[in-house]
Parts: structure tokens; C-alpha cells; sequence
């Protein structure tokens, strides 16, 4: 999927399919999706029936002439189709890829997590929403769902292109599984949560081969504007022939304006440079998205993304890594570190939560204190629920228990005990530091809290730097207390934070955003994620999230990273600006292309007119020739700059636009005036215009 090219053209097959492409997109169905490039379709069919004319008498222009400007009209609306479909070959090429590894397997369906011994094997296509499979090291996952019941690593390559491994476990934000993906080590039960034909594969497929793309509102609108300019500049070619007609008239000469010459002429104004890239651009911004492994629903979203100015970020799985870890025993009331590490363990050990083995795992690397032989210990687990809020472990006498800390203080409390200030204090220390703490109590004795902490993801305060410098503010949302919140919002290096948000309260917020004028971004991987996602303007899902918030966002980041979103932004702030850059050249063609032909088609006409032409072409003729070839060969040139994109920089709007203007709209009026003179003294030199 993240596949680079050596090249903006890709490799010779994808060259060989555009090339195919091209002439296969000379049908008028095609043709007429595109106006400004139909114009120069129609165009070539008419200087081509006016070639077959002339060579039966018909009085036009020199046979070689007409001939000579069909063929270069055919191919100016070649290189056109040329330049989209290269860009389309990008994305059949990583569709191809897609498809490969999407193949009918044999799933393994079982009726319940109790009896996962006892599955079924059925073909995968026949799996419903709602089915459970297991699937073992070696099987391919049969269907997009989450992970229900236990571990496993899983070989995601053929989705995100990274060889590297991941791991898929029941709980936390990383329970999500795709449909083509590869479990390569112990084994996974699954909830399918797609039907067949409609997984997040088939999506992507769809996606990347272009067949669910529509043109954005901006492209429409642009769209509209060069067909206005078009329209103009067809009234001027038919004002100037019959302008030209009349003048002769009066002069008693022949009309020495040629129909192919103005029908050359009305190819060479219209804006036939960006007509003809326009699409291409949309297409390529859409590939280098593919190949920074987000898969965008729309169009739109990407444009939108170039115009973000506010941004939301969930955290936990998306600043954090989503499973806080424990991080230190804190011992209260004269208890050791130890006896709070031996009692955290104990009460963990049935906790299958991320939370739950890390305490495990943090316990024997400080104190080397080892898993007990739980069958020997005769012990009663106590489950955490939402009404204790604890969990723990009863066995030989011993009550331990563990969990929040107003809900161990009223346990405590409510069997005799005290809770003491020494442990007010390690929690109250524990939240301003940004991390969760969890009181562990024996025998409804306070020994201690444990410390859990949320690992902000490596780079993510460098990568809101440079958000900031774009003009983006960033905003934290959670659902943790505020001294929490503001914590982790400093060390992670955001803008601003929403304590204790809720869904409603994230809506709402975007919301408000939105009605003062701002476009709105927005990360996430939760359920409880998706209304946000679905009000944001750009919504960013996490591969590694929930079905819900996949099918809310209108983008998915197939590593999971909300790093991601700077990729995202500079894509669509760069699709922008190639759009603008190249529509900003076309136009100044167009001038440039004005005053270099017009002069020298009406000297034979009107003598003094021979001063405006200061480019000293040849004749009339070699004037209309040279700039239909300059028109077609721009065309090739700039294909790479549309595809690649125009550099993005992080400097203001004002002093972007300046340069882009001074880059390509004085450009664009020079280049054609140094390449219409080079060609015009080649094709003279030659003898082909005489």
C-alpha cells in the first residue's frame, strides 16, 4: 500500500497501461465529462474532415498545414487522457495489489467463546455480521471484526505495507482486525462486524482505483470557470473571423484567416493546460494519500484538510498509546514498596485487562516476584465492575482488593478502617502528573497506589509544533479529570484540552467551532467517537479502532498514528496550492498566447499590425503551428509537477501566494514567448512552414 515509485511515472507496465488508457478515452462518453478538453476533441474532429476536404478541393488552407494541426490537436487531447490515466495507474496498481491478497479462505465458525474447540469450517464469503470464528497462527483472517477473546500477532502488510508485525488482543483500542490479514502467532476469536463484499478491503479497492471518486465542490467550481473562459474565448475566435471577413471584404481581398487557423487559435486561448490536468491533480492528491497508508472516503475531505485550521484529538490511542502501563508502587502508612507490588500482583493476576498484566509484569521486573500456582492458593477472583469500580482476590483468609480511589476509600471505610491523608496525598500527586491511580488495600488495610501512566506516542509534541507553525491550533479531548487532562495536554504539547468530555460534549464543541467559520479535523478511534467524527469536517479514523468509528470518519489511517494528520494536512494543503499554481500558469498562457498570435495572424490583413509582433515569427501560419505544439507539449511537461504536487511550505498564506505568483504567473506569461519563438524558428528551419 505505502509502495514508493522510483519516478513520477511509475514503472514501464504502468506507462504501457496509461498509454492504452489514452486511446481507450477517446470516447466521446469520456470525452464530454471534460469541457474544456471536449472543445479540443470537437477540434480535432474538424481540422481532420477539413484535411479530407481539402485534399478533394476544398479551399481552407494549405493541405499540410490543416493536416500538421489535426495531428497535433489529437495529440494534445492524448497527452490530456495521458496525464489522467497515469494518475489513475497509481491507483489500479495498489488496487491490483489489494486484490491479490483478498481471496475466499476457510473459516473456522464456532458457536460460542466456550466452545472454541468445537468450530466449523465454512468458506469466509458465507460469514454474516454478528459470527464468531477463531482463527490460528498461520490463517489468513477470514473477515473484517474484533477481537473478542485472546492474542495474537498479526502480519498486516498486505493492507499497510509494513512487514513489521502487530499485535490484536481482546480490549483496549487494539481489538480491531481486517479481512486479508494474517495471524502469524498464537490465536484470535472474532466478532465478524462486516458482510461479504462490503469489507474494509473491498472499500479500499474501491477507493484507490478511482471508482468512487467524484470531483470536489472546488474542482466543480473551478470547472464552471473554464468553461465561462471557454465560452468567452470561442464568441472572440468567431468575433475575429467575422471581423476578419468583413475587413477583407472592404479591402476587396480573400479572407486571409483560415478555419483551421481559428479553430488552432481558439485551442491555443482556452485554458487546455489546466482542462487538461485538472483531473489528474485530484487523482494524484488522493495516491500520495493511498501511499501515506490513509485511505480517504472523498475528495472532499482532502480539500478540506487543506483548509483545517482547528484540530481535535482523542486521546487515548491517538496522543497516548491507549494502554496505560503501570509505572511505579507507591507505598503509604509504613508498608514497603514490595508488599505493595506483591499485593498489586496478586489481585491482578485474573485481570486480562492491558492494565492488569502490566501490573503483573512491573511487579517481577522490580522485586522478581514471580506468578503464584493459582490452583494451589484456592482463590476466589473479584471481577472489576462499573458499580465497585474494583477488582481483586480473595484466598486463605486474605482480602486484597484494588481499584479507585473514593471507591477503596468507602470500602475501607465501611469495614472499620481508616484511610489516612498520607494516601490522599500519593493520589492527588498521581493526577497532576497526569496519571491514573489505582489504591490497593489488605485486609481493608491501605498499603499503597499504583501508578498508571499513558505513554504518549514518540513524536507527537514535535508534530504539533509544526502544526502550530501551519496555523492549526490543537485541541486534546478526554474523558479524564482536568488536573489529568492538563497534564498530559503539557507534556504532549497541545494547544488546548476538554476534560471529562463526553459525546454530546465533543459534538457540541465541533459544532460551535464550525459556526464561527472554522473547518474542523478530528482523530479518533472509539465508539463513543463516532458522532464527533461524523460532524467533523475532516475525520481521521484509526485503523486499530472500533467498526463504529471507521464508518463515522470519511478517512482511515491505516498505521493508527495521529502524527498521520500532519501528512494529511500538508496533502491537501498541497493539493490546493497545484491546483491554483497551474490554473494561475493556464491562464497566464493564455495572455502570453494572445498577444504572440494574434499580431502576426492579422499582418496580412492589416500591415501595421507587423510592429506588435515582437516575437518576429514567421508568418501567420507558423505562428498558429508553433503555439498548437507549445499547447500540447506544456501539457507533458507539467504532468510530473501534477502529480508530484507543488512544495509544500510552512510560511503564511500571504507570502505562499506572492511566490507562487511571481513563480507561476510571470512564468507562465514568459515560457510561452521563449518556446513559441523556438519552435516557430525549427519548424522554419526545416522547411515546414514556408
Amino acid at each position: 500500500m505505502s509502495s514508493k515509485n522510483t519516478n513520477n511515472f511509475g514503472g514501464k507496465a504502468m506507462i504501457t497501461r496509461a498509454i492504452k488508457d489514452s486511446f481507450l478515452k477517446l470516447d466521446p462518453k469520456v470525452q464530454v465529462k471534460n469541457p474544456v478538453m471536449f472543445l479540443v476533441y470537437i477540434s480535432s474532429i474538424l481540422t481532420s474532415v477539413l484535411y479530407v476536404f481539402a485534399l478533394f478541393g476544398y479551399k481552407d488552407a494549405a493541405p499540410g498545414f490543416i493536416l500538421g494541426t489535426a495531428i497535433i490537436l489529437w495529440f494534445t487531447v492524448l497527452f490530456a487522457n495521458f496525464a489522467e490515466a497515469i494518475a489513475e495507474g497509481r491507483g489500479k496498481a495498489q488496487a491490483d495489489a489489494l486484490r491479490a491478497s483478498k481471496k475466499d479462505v476457510e473459516a473456522h465458525k464456532i458457536e460460542s467463546i466456550a466452545t472454541k474447540e468445537m468450530s466449523i469450517a465454512v468458506p469466509s464469503t458465507s460469514l454474516k455480521k454478528g459470527d464468531l470464528v477463531i482463527v490460528h497462527a498461520g490463517e489468513q483472517i477470514p473477515a473484517d471484526g474484533e477481537v473478542i477473546d485472546g492474542a495474537a500477532s498479526v502480519d498486516e502488510s498486505a493492507i499497510t505495507g509494513e512487514s513489521a508485525p502487530v499485535i490484536r488482543e481482546s480490549g483496549g483500542d487494539r481489538s480491531a482486525v481486517t479481512g486479508g490479514t494474517t495471524v502469524i502467532s498464537d490465536w484470535i476469536v472474532i466478532e465478524v462486524t462486516s458482510e461479504a463484499g462490503e469489507s474494509f478491503l473491498d472499500k479500499m479497492i474501491a477507493m484507490v482505483e478511482g471508482a468512487s471518486r467524484k470531483k470536489t465542490p472546488n474542482e466543480i467550481a473551478l470547472e464552471i470557470l473554464l468553461i465561462a473562459l471557454t465560452v468567452i474565448f470561442i464568441l472572440v475566435t468567431a468575433s475575429l473571423y467575422s471581423y476578419s471577413d468583413f475587413s477583407a471584404k472592404q479591402a476587396g481581398i480573400d479572407n486571409p484567416i483560415s478555419i483551421t487557423s481559428l479553430v488552432a487559435l481558439l485551442v491555443c486561448l482556452a485554458p487546455t493546460t489546466i482542462g487538461a490536468l485538472l483531473s489528474a491533480i485530484g487523482i494524484a492528491g488522493m495516491s500520495r494519500l493511498n501511499q501515506a497508508n490513509v485511505l480517504a472516503m472523498s475528495g472532499r475531505a482532502i480539500e478540506a484538510a487543506g483548509d483545517v485550521d482547528i484540530l481535535m484529538l482523542d486521546k487515548t490511542g491517538t496522543i497516548t498509546l491507549g494502554n496505560r502501563q503501570a509505572y511505579a508502587f507507591i507505598p503509604v502508612d509504613g508498608a514497603t514498596e514490595e508488599e505493595v507490588a506483591d499485593a498489586a500482583q496478586l489481585s491482578s493476576l485474573a485481570d486480562e485487562t492491558p492494565e492488569g498484566r502490566s501490573i503483573v509484569v512491573l511487579a517481577k521486573e522490580k522485586f522478581g516476584i514471580r506468578g503464584r500456582n493459582l490452583s494451589e492458593l484456592h482463590m476466589e477472583f473479584i471481577p472489576f465492575t462499573a458499580k465497585t469500580r474494583m477488582s481483586g482476590v480473595d484466598f486463605n483468609g486474605i482480602e486484597i482488593r484494588k481499584g479507585a480511589a473514593e471507591a477503596v476509600k468507602e470500602y475501607v471505610l465501611q469495614n472499620g478502617a481508616k484511610y489516612s491523608k498520607q494516601c490522599e496525598e500519593a493520589v492527588k500527586a498521581i493526577s497532576n502528573q497526569g496519571g491514573t491511580p489505582l489504591v490497593v488495600a489488605k485486609n481493608y488495610k491501605i498499603l499503597g497506589v499504583i501508578h498508571l501512566k499513558d505513554i504518549i506516542k514518540q513524536g507527537v509534541k514535535e508534530k504539533f509544533a509544526d502544526l502550530r507553525k501551519m496555523g492549526i491550533k490543537t485541541i486534546m479531548i478526554t474523558g479524564d479529570n482536568p488536573l489529568t487532562a492538563a497534564a498530559i495536554a503539557a507534556e504532549a504539547g497541545v494547544d488546548d484540552f476538554l476534560a471529562e468530555a463526553t459525546p454530546e460534549g465533543k459534538l457540541e464543541m465541533i459544532r460551535d467551532f464550525q459556526a464561527k467559520g472554522h473547518l474542523v479535523a478530528m482523530t479518533g478511534d472509539g465508539t463513543n467517537d463516532a458522532p464527533a467524527l461524523a460532524q467533523a469536517d475532516v475525520a481521521v479514523a484509526m485503523n486499530t479502532g472500533t467498526q463504529a468509528a471507521k464508518e463515522a470518519g470519511n478517512m482511515v489511517d491505516l498505521d493508527s498514528s495521529p502524527t498521520k494528520l500532519i501528512d494529511i494536512v500538508r496533502i491537501g494543503k498541497q493539493l490546493l496550492m497545484t491546483r491554483g499554481s497551474l490554473t494561475t500558469f493556464s491562464i497566464a498562457n493564455d495572455l502570453a498566447k494572445y498577444f504572440a498570435i494574434i499580431p502576426a495572424l492579422f499582418m496580412g490583413l492589416y500591415p501595421g499590425l507587423s510592429k506588435l509582433n515582437i516575437m518576429g515569427l514567421h508568418s501567420a501560419e507558423s505562428a498558429i503551428f508553433s503555439a498548437v505544439i507549445y499547447n500540447a507539449l506544456i501539457i507533458v511537461a507539467l504532468i510530473p509537477l501534477a502529480l508530484k504536487g507543488v512544495k509544500y511550505r510552512e510560511v503564511s498564506a500571504t507570502k505562499l501566494l506572492t511566490r507562487n505568483l511571481w513563480i507561476y504567473g510571470v512564468g507562465g506569461i514568459i515560457t510561452p514567448f521563449i518556446a513559441i519563438k523556438i519552435i516557430d524558428v525549427f519548424i522554419t528551419a526545416i522547411g515546414f512552414i514556408r
